[in-house]
């Protein structure tokens, strides 16, 4: 059964993200509900916590920070990432097709 927190439109993931600030460690957890469970070490506080949370999905994905946009969700735990051609997929996303 396919995950619902993600899906492909062309080369582009897009991704529902449930994050948790001010976590000990910067980590993808997991499933959680409609969601992937991102842990990051960032406080909530003038948008500090989106930026991080971009450049450590960067990371993971092997992709520019200009490759990866917030598409909703920039106030609350909740958000909707798009990632243009990840190079890199962690073992809980299946590539395309």
């Amino acid at each position: 059964m396919k995950a619902r927190f993600y899906s492909w439109h062309n080369d582009s993931l897009l991704l529902h993200i449930y994050v948790q600030p001010r976590a000990s460690q910067d980590e993808i957890v997991g499933p959680h509900g409609d969601s992937l469970k991102v842990r990051i070490t960032a406080p909530p506080v003038e948008g500090k916590a989106n930026e991080h949370l971009l450049k450590f999905l960067a990371k993971v994905f092997g992709v520019s920070r200009k490759q990866i946009s917030l598409t909703s969700g920039q106030q609350g735990r909740h958000k909707l990432l798009c990632i243009t051609q990840p190079s890199r997929l962690p073992a809980i996303i299946p590539p395309p097709g």
